[in-house]
């Protein structure tokens, strides 16, 4: 996570937490998902430091779904921009991320989709910024 600035790095963490809520708020989580969180929290550096920012403790953790479609795309954008930090992507990292796509109304197929931009992105040196406008651009056209 070291090219991040801190902006995008409280962007994604503030992402993995409200992943993190989601999945905890499910009646049953599979170990293979739980697995992924514990690697995406340490992939992103999640200190103690981070959860006493929270203001409460992880039980009490809430989920917030994003409300507009900007929120929406956003949170899926850094969602997908976290698995691929650290370059190598498992099949249950996108599977995640394909569950938190169809939970907040899209096609899990759009997980794909952002996964290539960020993907020809990271080769070109093209911000987060400009990578987001281009997802939303993505989403306008399908």
């Amino acid at each position: 996570m070291n090219y991040l600035n801190e902006t995008e790095r409280e962007k994604v963490k503030q992402s993995y937490f409200n992943l993190l809520a989601l999945f905890l708020s499910m009646p049953s989580i599979e170990n293979r998902f739980v697995r992924c969180l514990i690697k995406w929290s340490a992939q992103i550096g999640i200190s103690s430091d981070d959860i006493v920012r929270l203001g409460k403790d992880l039980e009490q953790l809430t989920y917030a779904a994003p409300q507009t479609e900007e929120e929406k795309v956003k949170s899926l954008f850094h969602l997908v921009h976290m698995i691929y930090l650290d370059r190598i992507t498992e099949d249950v990292e996108l599977e995640v991320a394909m569950i938190y796509a169809e939970q907040i109304g899209f096609d899990k197929s759009l997980v794909a989709k952002i996964f290539q931009s960020i993907a020809t992105a990271s080769g070109d040196g093209t911000s987060p910024e400009m990578l987001e406008k281009e997802i939303m651009d993505i989403l306008h056209s399908s």
